[in-house]
């Protein structure tokens, strides 16, 4: 069934809100949801007649919120690097690991090691608690595979978790994330691969191209190259950039009419206009800064200048083992100069924004059946307790799941 009412609900977070009231709350609320699509929202006293025989869910005075929208993930891995991570912890830098055949190498040989069912089984149960958690929409990457094979291996393992959840999965081609080590004295050869017999074996499976614009990942000029040839066969670009130094990634995701922008940790205040003249989303990701023991992102400094914001978790085995949006939220209010309210809003319809979708991330007619219903009077609580399992019920397009 995909027809639900919901009514008695304490307060509920539409974002659909007007000027200054960014998340629309609206008490006593109830929301009707027919085929999986929101039909109504308004006050319990008012629902409609043609609802009332609906299926119906009694919220009891707690906190309704859109479905949580995660917009940068690399769910699909083997293996994990605690020890790397204790490294850091005793000093190394990300590139010392990285040399030292950590970082990035090590997932990549664990993920081409493992068969698919061991790949699936492993990151199904990450999805598993993503969802458990409120989020309905995640972004998965490939780029742990660095060769064809287990780039479309990565795909069906992505495949396999959007078909057996309730949640719905975006994928996105990240051949780019660092140079293979078999290429490592020949990067261009790499970089023919990734434009070429890689991506024509993926691009009718993923709706994005991603490049990590780094130093230790690839220069501006390679990671045009790349986009212009995920252009050409029609996928929409989003980008790692500006995470470790300013390598001009943010003026050049802006350039080329990217989507979305992602950790931008040096980008400069000249960056940040050009994202917000482009439209491109800035994603952030405080997870990664809490991990690597780096300055969280300013998210202040983001939102002033007018650039439309997402956060999200960047789960992944090295930098930022995170899979919960509640947890999230609360860092991007306690560390990045969120207000409560923008963090909330840039974990559901900003993450939205980032993939490039209008159909969820608000409680409005007309828009996907995705809500979490807290076990909370407010969403503050998001943000007041952090370590707490604070989601009662996830509704995934009028499913409770």
């Amino acid at each position: 069934m995909s027809d639900l009412l919901i009514t008695n609900i304490g307060q509920l977070v539409t974002n659909d809100g007007r000027d200054d009231d960014l998340l629309g709350i609206i008490t006593d609320a109830a929301v009707g949801i027919r085929g999986g699509v929101i039909a109504w929202v308004g006050s319990t006293d008012a629902v409609p007649s043609n609802l009332a025989s609906l299926p119906m869910i009694d919220a009891r005075g707690v906190a309704v919120v859109p479905g949580f929208v995660d917009a940068h993930t690399h769910v699909v891995f083997a293996g994990d690097r605690a020890h790397e991570h204790a490294m850091r912890l005793g000093g190394a830098t990300y590139e010392e690991i990285q040399d030292a055949g950590g970082g990035i190498y090590s997932t990549v040989s664990a993920t081409r090691d493992v068969n698919l069912a061991e790949l699936v089984l492993a990151s199904r149960e990450r999805a598993v608690r993503m969802l458990a958690s409120g989020t309905t929409t995640v972004e998965i990457k490939t780029g742990y595979g660095l060769d064809t094979e287990t780039e479309l291996k990565m795909l069906d393992a992505i495949d396999a978790i959007d078909a057996s959840l309730p949640i719905d999965v975006i994928r996105t081609y990240l051949g780019a994330h660092v140079v293979a080590p078999e290429f490592r004295d020949n990067r261009s050869a790499y970089v023919e691969l990734v434009t070429g017999e890689m991506l024509d074996a993926v691009s009718k499976r993923v709706d994005f191209i991603d490049v990590f614009c780094d130093d230790v990942a690839f220069s501006l000029a390679e990671t045009e190259r790349i986009v212009e040839a995920g252009k050409r066969v029609g996928l929409d670009v989003r980008l790692h950039v500006d995470q470790l130094s300013r390598s001009g990634g943010a003026a050049l995701a802006a350039s080329v009419g990217a989507v979305a922008a992602d950790h931008l940790d040096h980008a400069t205040d000249a960056d940040l206009a050009l994202l917000a003249s482009a439209g491109t989303v800035a994603v952030l990701l405080p997870g990664v800064s809490l991990t690597m023991q780096e300055p969280p992102p300013d998210g202040r400094r983001f939102l002033d200048a007018g650039v439309t914001v997402a956060i999200a978790t960047d789960c992944n085995p090295g930098t930022s083992y995170v899979e919960t949006m509640p947890f999230i939220i609360a860092l991007a209010a306690t560390t990045s100069g969120f207000t409560p309210q923008e963090a909330l809003w840039s974990a559901t319809a900003g993450g939205a924004a980032a993939l490039g979708l209008d159909d969820r991330g608000v409680i409005a007619e007309g828009r996907l059946g995705d809500l979490v219903m807290l076990d909370t009077p407010s969403y503050e609580h998001l943000v007041y307790r952090p370590d707490g399992d604070l989601v009662r019920r996830v509704i995934k397009r009028g499913i409770p799941v």
